[in-house]
């Protein structure tokens, strides 16, 4: 009966050495959900929160402004993480500038095309879709409103 025992206890301890194997890709350990957490506190804390604030409060403030975005290409905003692209005269549209492959920054928005210079995945710069991987995933689409000559979060 001890031998089963322990045959039981090994095959548990290795489907829990499997699991470990397997959640840095995965991330879905409890160990590994405590040791994202803490950063995710961190993340959660009065400051970020605060920063958080600050972005619904920069709603307001003007992103740009409609004569910054040229026609067929767009501006990349580093602290908001947004990119504003112009498909056509007088037509806006705003994406998370952090492309859905690997999380790099995109670094151009022209010839209707948003580009990330990390693995060279291209979007379009009219809805924001995978136009050439290896992004999988189109750009988090972000609401935007033009008040006069100025472009704001909605």
């Amino acid at each position: 009966m001890a031998m089963g025992t322990v045959g039981f206890g090994g095959l548990v301890a290795a489907c829990g050495d499997d699991e470990p194997a397997d959640e840095p890709g995965g991330a879905a350990s409890p160990d590994n959900a405590t040791g994202d957490a803490s950063p995710t506190d961190e993340g959660d804390t009065t400051p970020e929160d605060g920063a958080g604030e600050t972005e619904t409060s920069d709603s307001a403030e003007a992103l740009a402004s409609v004569d910054d975005v040229p026609v067929g290409g767009g501006v990349i905003l580093e602290g908001p993480e947004i990119v504003v692209t112009q498909p056509e005269e007088g037509e806006f549209v705003a994406f998370s500038n952090v492309c859905t492959h690997r999380g790099c920054a995109v670094d151009e928005a022209a010839d209707g095309l948003i580009t990330c210079p990390c693995h060279g995945s291209q979007f379009s710069a009219v809805d924001g879709s995978v136009e050439q991987g290896p992004a999988e995933q189109a750009l988090e689409e972000i609401s935007i409103v033009v008040e006069g000559d100025q472009i704001r979060r909605a």
